[in-house]
């Protein structure tokens, strides 16, 4: 789950280990994109365009992004943003609730 020696853990390699604890899939077509540092503080997400459209290509529908991205919405293109329901969280709790749906 950590990454190297930068002191941050993968999110969505964390909502995967509590999906399996709770036996709950997360959402269908459902991308999960972050990463939290080890005091709990959220990172955006770097290249967004590039990633969301990495996204697009593996076929996701929903998108969770940290709150913290929302600076970088200007960066990608209309045509691409409009081609996800984008979900904003504020934390790793509040990814997982939303990647699981059980909001």
């Amino acid at each position: 789950m950590r990454q190297g020696n930068s002191g941050k853990w993968a999110l969505p390699t964390l909502i995967t280990l509590c999906s399996i604890a709770l036996g709950k899939p997360v959402l269908s077509f459902t991308a999960v994109m972050g990463e939290i540092s080890i005091s709990g503080t959220m990172i955006k997400v770097d290249n967004l365009a590039d990633t969301l459209q990495v996204a697009l290509d593996c076929g996701a529908k929903k998108v969770l992004l940290p709150q913290t991205s929302v600076v970088d919405l200007g960066t990608v293109p209309p045509d691409l943003m409009s081609s996800f329901n984008l979900i904003f969280y504020q934390s790793a709790e509040d990814a997982m609730f939303k990647a699981l749906g059980v909001e």
